[in-house]
């Protein structure tokens, strides 16, 4: 009989630990109702950015520089705080081709 509300005690413990962490891993509730809308929406900003980033690069950066090899972001912002100097790069081509190198 004590064995058995034991058993009974873990199971709930373990049902409301799984609870609260799924609730956690969940996030936030979406604020729009369509659903896939949202993340549709962001893909197409995602891609957009990129691309505006892509041709910031090739007007600023491509005029000396290949397209290097990923780096971290922040090693990335550091090259490109640098580089801003340089070649006059204005803080949204900043911005913009940060985006694009770290994507």
């Amino acid at each position: 009989m004590k064995r058995n509300l034991q058993a009974r005690i873990w199971l709930a413990v373990l049902l409301w630990v799984l609870t609260f962490a799924s609730a956690l891993l969940a996030g936030p509730p979406s604020s729009s109702k369509g659903g896939t809308g949202a993340a549709v929406a962001q893909s197409t900003d995602a891609e957009s950015l990129r691309f505006q980033g892509e041709q910031r690069f090739r007007a600023n950066c491509g005029r000396c520089h290949a397209a290097p090899q990923k780096f971290p972001p922040r090693m990335m912002k550091t090259i490109l705080r640098h580089m801003r100097v340089r070649a006059t790069i204005t803080n949204e081509d900043q911005r913009l081709i940060l985006f694009y190198m770290t994507q």
